[in-house]
């Protein structure tokens, strides 16, 4: 049976060809389910994804139509940072330098390596409520970065960079000056329950990060 992105995928054929034009109206989600040989709650996810995306224009009563100039909403997909240290072409390796949980959220700070030096270190959240799961990992062998990765799809986020000073922890473990200008990330993550992990991560000096849109 066809999953959600399949149908997502044969929906977003349909726009890009024609098949379905600009302001026209699609078939209602019965009348696909029917036509795809799936549920039409699998329709109805791959439907309010591509609306989500700004390709579909939904109206209660009015049926789904797709809309007269697309515009794609720029998409936030979390890196990981073994990954990136990889794409360097060095060796990549993390420590953990705390780990506790306080009521609903375990607190974990994490110190990423590039060739034994520091890369970046991030002091994050995750909330055990949403995530219960979390609470047991063993981040020492797979960072919370990349365990979130695999373990944690969110629905929306925020996220932020900026330059701020070096706080004394950072001076700690990036090995800079104090008031070092640092490039600071901070993102949030929500799944439909709610929040999933908060995040801020401080890059050592002279790093760079390549956004795609």
């Amino acid at each position: 049976m066809l999953g959600w992105q399949d149908v997502q995928a044969e929906a977003l054929r349909r726009i890009q060809s024609r098949a379905w034009p600009p302001g026209g109206l699609i078939p209602n989600e019965a009348e696909l389910a029917i036509e795809l040989g799936c549920a039409r709650a699998t329709v109805n996810r791959a439907l309010r994804a591509l609306a989500e995306d700004g390709w579909l224009e939904r109206r209660r009563r009015a049926g789904t139509r797709v809309t007269l100039s697309p515009q794609r909403r720029a998409q936030m997909s979390v890196p990981v940072i073994r990954q990136e240290v990889e794409a360097l072409g060095k060796i990549y390796s993390h420590r953990v330098l705390s780990r506790k949980v306080d009521n609903a959220y375990l607190s974990i700070q994490t110190l990423h390596l590039a060739d034994a030096m520091p890369y970046a270190v991030e002091d994050r959240e995750i909330n055990l409520t949403t995530l219960p799961a979390a609470k047991d990992a063993d981040f020492a062998v797979l960072s919370a970065n990349e365990w979130l990765v695999q373990n944690a799809p969110f629905d929306r986020g925020t996220m932020e960079y900026l330059a701020e000073a070096a706080s004394d922890f950072e001076v700690q473990h990036l090995g800079c000056a104090p008031a070092t200008p640092l490039m600071i990330l901070r993102r949030e993550t929500f799944s439909e329950v709610g929040l999933i992990t908060r995040l801020r991560m401080a890059y050592a000096p002279g790093r760079a990060v390549r956004l795609n849109i």
